[in-house]
């Protein structure tokens, strides 16, 4: 082996195919799968039957013949479709992968009359497989997991495999300062409360984002005139953090200053995430005392709230 002579994009030179595969997997950073999120998505027929629709869009596959065969770049334009099998008496699984046969490395497959990049229905995987058999030049699309005695392949029948194969990013990081006069809540209620009652940003989410990693802080809540037992988390949108963290003090009466923090994932592929994406939506913090609490929790002018959020891409 030794170093290739002629770069890429060299006036007057000529360039092997090779040399573009291992272009692409140097773009793409050795990585493969999917472009974004909404590419090469499976889902049943439009009218439920024995196949299943694949929908537009490109993907990387990396070969695995050779260290030194690079990775290929392929087209679904428009929706194909592919058909599945019925069951017998058993269940089964099957697993959609997009493959690449190239014969200057495996098989038998000419690229002037063979399509050398085309779906494969792999049968009788495992129910819980996720990749492709060893040894395939192939990303996997989606599991099929069919009933026994079964020729209709639905959605529910269908778990989505793809990863993007280089997923976008966005960090932003939003800091909210608080005013006077001092706002308070007390008492011994559960019910969570807008805390300050007020939106903190708005956040603009984006449309490709699949989920959102937000780490959310406060420094200098203001506690006083007994124990505070309490919670802290936040909204974004519609969807209300899970997860929560304590606020929990047994000082007694005196004013003190305390920082909380929690981090939580926002799944936007949900029903009510998906109808987040590509908008604009508020971010307000959210608290609330409990059933022993005695004190107040307060926000003032020496009250600063973080709001740390990175989106990342992923299958839609």
């Amino acid at each position: 082996m030794a170093l290739v002579p002629i770069p890429i994009a060299t006036t007057g030179g000529e360039h092997t195919a090779q040399q573009f595969r291992m272009m692409i997997k140097d773009l793409a950073r050795d990585n493969e799968g999917v472009t974004t999120g909404l590419d090469l998505k499976v889902s049943a027929l439009s009218t439920p039957g024995a196949g299943v629709q694949i929908s537009d869009g490109s993907g990387v596959i990396a070969g695995k013949m050779s260290a030194v065969q690079g990775s290929y770049s392929a087209y679904n334009i428009g929706t194909d479709t592919v058909s599945i099998a019925a069951t017998g008496g058993s269940p089964r699984s099957d697993m959609i992968v997009m493959r690449v046969e190239d014969p200057d490395f495996e098989g038998t497959l000419d690229p002037e009359t063979d399509p050398i990049v085309y779906w494969e229905v792999v049968p009788n995987v495992g129910s819980s497989a996720t990749t492709v058999p060893s040894g395939y030049s192939a990303i996997p699309l989606a599991r099929i997991d069919i009933p026994a005695s079964t020729a209709t392949i639905t959605n529910a029948m269908i778990k989505d495999l793809r990863k993007v194969a280089n997923p976008r990013r966005e960090r932003i990081l939003y800091p909210y300062y608080a005013a006077d006069p001092l706002v308070e809540i007390s008492g011994t209620s559960e019910t969570w409360k807008t805390h300050p009652n007020l939106t903190m940003a708005t956040i603009a989410i984006p449309a490709w984002a699949a989920t959102a990693k937000v780490v959310f802080s406060v420094s200098n809540l203001r506690l006083a005139d007994g124990n505070i037992w309490g919670g802290f988390r936040f909204m974004l949108g519609t969807e209300e953090a899970a997860q929560w963290v304590s606020i929990d003090d047994n000082q007694g009466t005196p004013a003190r200053r305390v920082y909380v923090e929690m981090v939580e994932t926002i799944d936007l592929t949900t029903t009510a995430g998906a109808a987040m994406r590509g908008t604009n939506q508020p971010f307000k913090s959210r608290m609330r005392t409990r059933s022993s609490n005695a004190g107040k929790i307060g926000v003032d002018a020496t009250t600063t709230f973080k709001v740390d959020i990175e989106f990342l891409e992923g299958a839609l």
